[in-house]
Parts: structure tokens; sequence; C-alpha cells
């Protein structure tokens, strides 16, 4: 079983659901994303490649 590949569509299930319920966390979900995914980018798949 890999994990993240079952994470990220899990994760966008939850948030989409969470966003047809309280749509004020648009905002705040869209930034944790960008600042994950960005983090991840630079430091965590992006990394080897410098190598």
């Amino acid at each position: 079983m890999n994990l993240p590949l079952i994470a990220g569509p899990l994760v966008s299930l939850i948030a989409g659901i969470l966003i047809l319920l309280v749509p004020r966390l648009l905002n705040y979900i869209v930034a944790i994303y960008l600042i994950v995914f960005g983090l991840l980018g630079i430091f965590g798949a992006g990394a080897g490649a410098w190598r």
C-alpha cells in the first residue's frame, strides 16, 4: 500500500467537504495547501534533483 498516492486524493476529498460545509475555511485550506506543497517541492521531492 502506497500511502502518498492515497493521501493526496483523501486530503482533497476532506478539504472539498469542509469547504462545502464551512465556506470560510476556503482561504485557510488553500493557504495551507500552497505552503505544504511549496515546502515539499523545495525540500522534499525536489531535493534529490540537486545531488
